[in-house]
């Protein structure tokens, strides 16, 4: 494993402009390690209806024009029954088997065999070999940075056969939508049964396990902490980024090349919703270095959750306003049109933003500038569940003087802008911000859960009570 051990480590970084001088216990750290009755209620109804509503979600576009009440009325008013619906469901089939196989196949040979090249020519972009954060069995696991590589190298291949090649039409992901779907539903599921089966038996690091003794649990919320196959194939990162947020744009253009096909023309509409997507997928890999540091790499366990929401959940639901505007080949007037991207650009703006400031007050222990003027601080300390004292600098200038988490108000921002892009004719494009909107709410909720179980004492502050939001 491309890892090395710190068993006394002098200094370790928590989220949000939070900085340790202690690795935090690993009882404080990711999922829990018991399950109460209303978690392991929402963890059965997850695992029974997400694949339903991600089913439901296609099946409408397919079958009803995206019209999230047609399926219902149909069934209560007798003009179909639920095997009428089932039965007009395209089955998996072996084109949609090989054009799957091929896709991860070739993601996972760029994630494994290509070392990052574009750090050496691109100013200001980090990758290749980086560390990550420290994890509670005090171990810095090294990572191959090369999504921006790959996202790159993918697109350029696509480009290419769309304009020279010619061997495949770019509407194929559309034309095989639902196909696709049973085969990623197949790598979700087995991915996720591998990784706990591999969390019980050959674990990459034993200390970083957590069993509650609830299967149900286990197998949601995940087992490992870290698991790997081999020197360098990290199943958080590799899921996490690839093979869904790179097909993520691509998906947006076959809806796109689809739109042109059926109605002669791309709407500005789809075209808002290609760019501003794009934006938050190249921020995503141009930022891949600093993901590792972020909730989902320190923090959750590689369960179902991960596995299957990585593979199915993410690219099925997150790209329903460009399956929508296929159907709906909405054009937006100029004053709609500008409102949306200007939405879209500074809510943008206000994430990348906060999240540089907590970046760059971890990197440098505060010794920087925020918004010009030397960062207020918070130094407090506090005793976690072990008995063992931290101390910690809390950042209260910037985006973060303005509130806990103002990053989540710029994704918002976003967000919504996705969804006014598609009109106001119909609910299903407007999914994604109230999924959203109910993630990043879990998101503060767990936080506060995790920092409430420590006790604060602040010993200098400088700010409104207001803003002593400790995380």
């Amino acid at each position: 494993m491309a890892a090395k051990s710190q068993p006394n480590i002098p200094k370790a970084k928590s989220l949000d402009g939070v900085t340790n001088d202690r690795t935090a216990s690993q009882g404080q750290w990711g999922r829990a390690w018991e399950v109460d009755w209303f978690s392991l209620a929402s963890v059965i109804f997850l695992l029974l209806f997400a694949p339903f509503i991600v089913y439901y979600f296609i099946m409408a576009c397919d079958q009803y024009s995206c019209a999230l009440t047609g399926p219902v009325v149909d069934i209560v008013t007798g003009h179909a029954r639920l095997s009428d619906i089932w039965a007009k469901t395209p089955p998996i089939t072996r084109k949609a088997a090989q054009l799957y196989t091929l896709w991860v196949t070739f993601q996972v040979l760029l994630y494994t065999s290509l070392p990052d090249f574009c750090h050496k020519f691109l100013p200001g972009y980090v990758g290749g070999i980086q560390e990550g954060a420290v994890t509670p069995a005090g171990v810095v696991n090294k990572y191959q940075i090369n999504g921006l590589q790959a996202w790159l190298l993918t697109h350029l291949l696509w480009f290419a056969n769309a304009h020279l090649l010619s061997w495949f039409s770019p509407t194929i992901i559309f034309d095989n939508w639902i196909p696709l779907l049973w085969c990623a539903n197949i790598l979700g599921y087995a991915v996720s049964t591998f990784a706990m089966v591999k969390g019980y038996f050959f674990p990459t690091s034993a200390r970083d396990c957590k069993f509650t003794g609830n299967f149900f649990y286990n197998y949601m919320m995940g087992i490992e902490f870290n698991p790997r196959i081999g020197k360098w194939f990290d199943f958080k990162l590799f899921f996490n980024g690839r093979p869904g947020i790179v097909a993520w744009t691509l998906i947006n253009l076959s809806f796109a090349a689809k739109q042109r096909e059926l109605h002669g023309h791309v709407t500005n509409a789809m075209v808002l919703v290609n760019v501003l997507q794009a934006i938050y997928v190249i921020d995503f890999f141009w930022n891949e270095t600093w993901y590792l540091k972020t909730i989902d790499i320190c923090h959750d366990h590689f369960g179902w959750y991960l596995g299957w929401g990585d593979c199915v959940w993410l690219p099925y639901l997150y790209t329903l306003q460009g399956l929508y505007l296929v159907y709906h080949p909405v054009q937006l007037s100029t004053p709609h049109a500008v409102g949306v991207l200007l939405l879209g650009l500074v809510g943008y703006y206000i994430f990348r933003v906060a999240n540089h400031q907590k970046d760059l007050f971890r990197r440098t222990d505060g010794r920087c500038l925020i918004w010009g003027r030397k960062p207020k601080v918070i130094e407090c300390s506090y005793t976690s569940a072990d008995g063992q004292r931290h101390h910690s600098k809390l950042l209260v200038s910037g985006f973060w003087g303005v509130a806990r988490h103002f990053n989540y108000v710029g994704d918002l921002m976003g967000s919504l802008a996705y969804c006014l892009a598609c009109g106001g004719s119909h609910l299903l494009p407007y999914f994604y911000i109230i999924y959203m909107a109910i993630l990043l709410t879990h998101r503060c909720l767990r936080d506060e859960h995790r920092c409430a179980s420590k006790e604060f004492r602040v010993s200098s502050t400088a700010i409104l009570p207001a803003q002593t939001d400790f995380l």
